[in-house]
């Protein structure tokens, strides 16, 4: 491992970011010989203000937390020369040059797939990203995506359920999480997966950080798997980003009636891989073949036929009783069942929508 004052010493100085930083590893071999340079070697890598702001130092509060933050159990600093840097993330056009960690750091040596998508996730949709990731993960592979509201938290909850666990890179600091609706979640992944950030402690959230943060959720996998995405959506800036690295970009179809699922759509269209089971994922990837997945079925054994009345898409009672031949209060009775089971969600509207 390499020496965290020196890292921090370098990486906390204003307006020295990580292309300065690697190109004074690259003439200077570390961080503690760049740091011991003279003006004029620093002059053939930075300009006059980096010089002066080099030799001025980073701030030494913020240098003292930091020290004391790496020092905790479970803390890491992971440094571009670190032997466990990951190997896909190195490659990358523009690498950062550490990494805060929290967590299992043992992580970054696994596969990994990038789950990401809208915030404002439909029902349907988490519950793809959950059941996708959890599948994935039982299979050992890591979820990686970006803590955020919606698809990306619901991958973090399938992931933490198998061996494969999951990655968050965040947009902030270490020493804070956003957003605060998701911070059970994110003790839970520094318990039993793993957290990463670029950013110093105690960077609060600021929009120029997710698409930074997003770089490293595609540059750490394989491929990225876009569940739900509207045409604006940031989650099309990762697929950007994993093609620019030669990811495999990956989506999900869904409802032509949804403005969630033209995103989707739209990458499909631009030749991403339609993605209906996690073996096509495998197959994608060429990872090992995935367990045969149990089949959809009620408690009795036998697959519910109101799921199958109700299909994929939004329907009112009114086009469920026309499809089911059933009354409405029958209809009401059964989905308040399927509802209570986790199978069915009710929307804004009075329509039902199938979760599994």
């Amino acid at each position: 491992m390499q020496n965290h004052d020196a890292w921090l010493k370098l990486a906390l100085v204003p307006g020295i970011g990580d292309g300065a930083q690697r190109r004074l590893l690259e003439a200077f071999g570390s961080p503690q010989t760049a740091l011991a340079a003279s003006r004029a070697q620093l002059a053939q890598h930075l300009s006059a203000k980096q010089i002066e702001a080099l030799q001025a130092g980073p701030d030494a509060q913020l240098l003292s937390d930091s020290l004391a933050w790496i020092s905790q159990p479970g803390h890491h600093l992971i440094t571009f020369l670190d032997e466990d840097y990951p190997a896909q993330l190195r490659e990358i056009a523009d690498p950062p040059a550490l990494l805060y960690a929290k967590g299992q750091r043992e992580m970054l040596g696994q596969n990994c797939l990038a789950v990401v998508g809208s915030r404002n996730a439909t029902p349907q949709g988490e519950a793809n990203a959950e059941a996708f990731a959890q599948t994935l993960s039982e299979a050992g592979i890591s979820i990686t995506s970006g803590l955020a509201l919606g698809i990306d938290a619901a991958a973090h909850r399938g992931g933490l359920k198998g061996a494969g666990s999951t990655i968050a890179v965040v947009g902030t600091g270490l020493d804070r999480v956003y957003p605060a609706r998701n911070k059970t979640l994110a003790h839970e992944i520094a318990e039993k997966g793993l957290l990463l950030s670029e950013f110093p402690l105690g960077t609060i959230s600021a929009p120029g950080h997710f698409p930074k943060r997003n770089r490293i959720i595609s540059g750490l996998s394989h491929g990225v798997l876009v569940v739900e995405a509207a045409l604006n959506s940031g989650s099309l800036i990762t697929a950007r980003l994993a093609l620019e690295q030669g990811r495999e970009v990956m989506a999900i179809p869904g409802s032509i009636h949804s403005p969630l699922s033209k995103g989707c759509h739209a990458l499909i269209k631009q030749g991403a891989k339609l993605i209906e089971s996690a073996q096509d994922i495998v197959e994608e990837l060429a990872w090992a073949a995935m367990p045969p997945p149990s089949p959809d079925t009620s408690p009795g054994g036998e697959i519910e036929p109101l799921l199958q009345h109700l299909g994929y898409d939004p329907a009112s009672l009114d086009q469920l009783a026309a499809r089911s031949g059933l009354t409405v209060e029958a209809l009401s009775a059964k989905l308040l069942t399927l509802e209570l089971e986790g199978r069915v969600t009710q929307l804004p509207g009075g329509r039902y929508q199938r979760l599994i």
